[in-house]
């Protein structure tokens, strides 16, 4: 069934109101305090849902059906660890963000070891974030280029122009109320088109199971064998996720800066600790879908076969949903898209702001100034992600784990960083620096030289930092605040 008109105008009348939605939040932001951290009068439901869909994109949704579409439902080992890691964030880092007004996870590290380690920190996320933000901007081409048969270029200009839009108005506010009506959108299309595709499968799940068994047993989700090159086996999985969301929920400003937002500790620790269940749950949703949708196309074969498992889960939205609900299903796939798309305007800004321009540029100003430059920063972010977008369309590969890996480089050294200076009162400021130097190379090392899987750099790229952090340390020394 062909993406017909009123797909079509479900699809506009969805980007015009979410935009509109999130716009109106402007009348309330007047100073930073609002413009990034809400104003703290969030609340902490709220915040969790915004966690998860900040974290997801629009290559969850088109990538993980594709990794269970091709192999089975072991990428859930990996999500075993994210939940693990909600722990380590609630109990070992937010205690240490509620100690002082902080807008980024950077000043914690300016506070412990000084200026010069949070540059480095927060110069690892503006440049780690924008790369692997721009691989998610591409990522809207490729369902834009299956819908509406376009080229990338237009495509991932009106969708980051709109939500450049709300978010340069509402500030973190609108990012998280519209994640939340977001994230519902996309979960229930996500669940609709499930149920749909098993309802034409001659046999519904019965006969999706009886084909996953024979092929390769593409329900399974635990194994428990042992392999450096494969990233979803048990413990890959389990000690690969809990070191890669520890690093993407406690020391990245995506995240962090929503866990700021919460109202006290206490409530910042429920919604980060909510935030597992939900995205434990999201991740079975999608990866199930891929299930399904390997049991529909071997009842209904494509015409040609697909060049790549990301086209999966949209091919089969435009062609075979009924009309009207495959506009309802895409729109929430955009919104995903557009969900993780302001959190990274709006953290890509907040950290420009509070940890380079006014400490460096322009110490002492108003906030009206400091707002302006805020949301000025907002757009000039938005104009670097399009053309990373661009130079992203020359890669082949799964974007979702393209996007994982470009995160994972830098995550290790940072997490060493930050957990040197939780953890410890020996660790001085240099030694930390060289740790960090020394967790990067030894990770440019591993991956130029060896096969091992991208689920292991996290917790590889951590514990060099840590090690090495450490024993460079003078043990007589306490380096609280050095630089």
């Amino acid at each position: 069934m062909a993406f017909g008109w009123i797909d079509f105008g479900v699809v506009v009348a969805y980007l015009i109101g979410i935009t509109l939605f999130g716009a109106h939040f402007g009348k309330s932001q007047r100073t930073l305090h609002d413009y990034f951290l809400g104003g703290r009068r969030l609340p902490w439901w709220a915040i969790a849902f915004s966690v998860v869909s900040a974290e997801t994109s629009i290559l969850t949704i088109i990538s993980t059906p594709g990794i269970a579409y091709s192999s089975n439902l072991g990428f859930l080992q990996l999500v075993l660890g994210y939940v693990v890691a909600r722990v380590v964030v609630g109990f070992v880092l937010i205690p240490r963000y509620f100690k002082g007004e902080l807008y980024t996870a950077y000043q914690l590290i300016e506070q412990r070891f000084g200026r010069e380690l949070k540059i480095l920190t927060a110069g690892l996320f503006l440049v780690t974030r924008a790369l692997a933000e721009g691989v998610r901007v591409f990522a809207i081409s490729i369902v834009i280029e299956v819908i509406f048969k376009t080229g990338v270029l237009p495509s991932v200009i009106i969708i980051t122009a709109l939500t450049l839009f709300y978010t340069y108005r509402g500030g973190l506010t609108a990012v998280i109320w519209t994640d939340v009506i977001q994230l519902l959108i996309y979960l229930s299309g996500t669940a609709l088109a499930v149920l749909l595709a098993l309802h034409a499968i001659p046999g519904g799940w019965s006969a999706v199971s009886q084909l996953a068994a024979v092929n390769g047993n593409k329900l399974a989700v635990f194994n428990f064998g042992f392999n450096w090159q494969q990233p979803y086996l048990f413990w890959t999985g389990l000690i690969g996720g809990t070191f890669l969301s520890s690093a993407s929920h406690g020391t990245d400003q995506l995240i962090v800066q929503r866990l700021l937002a919460a109202k006290s500790m206490r409530q910042s620790q429920a919604a980060v600790m909510a935030s597992g269940v939900v995205v434990f749950l999201q991740f079975s949703l999608f990866l199930l879908a891929g299930v399904v949708l390997f049991g529909f196309y071997h009842h209904f074969p494509p015409a040609a076969p697909f060049s790549r498992p990301d086209e999966v889960f949209p091919s089969f939205v435009v062609k075979h949903l009924p009309m009207g609900v495959a506009g309802l299903v895409v729109a929430a796939i955009l919104g995903a898209a557009m969900a993780n798309l302001s959190a990274a305007f709006n953290s890509l800004a907040s950290s420009s702001v509070v940890d380079f321009y006014k400490p460096f540029l322009r110490p002492v100003a108003d906030e009206k100034h400091y707002l302006r430059v805020a949301r000025a920063l907002t757009l000039v972010w938005g104009v670097i992600l399009i053309l990373i977008a661009l130079l992203a369309q020359q890669v082949h590969r799964s974007v979702l784990e393209l996007a994982l890996t470009i995160a994972s480089v830098p995550y290790g050294s940072m997490l060493g960083i930050f957990l040197l200076g939780v953890l410890t009162k020996r660790a001085t400021g240099l030694a930390t620096a060289l740790g960090a130097f020394a967790g990067l190379a030894t990770l440019g090392a591993v991956m130029a030289f060896t096969s091992i899987a991208w689920t292991w750099y996290v917790a590889i790229g951590t514990l060099v930092t840590f090690a090495v952090g450490w024993a460079a340390s003078s043990p007589k020394r306490s380096v609280k605040g050095e630089g």
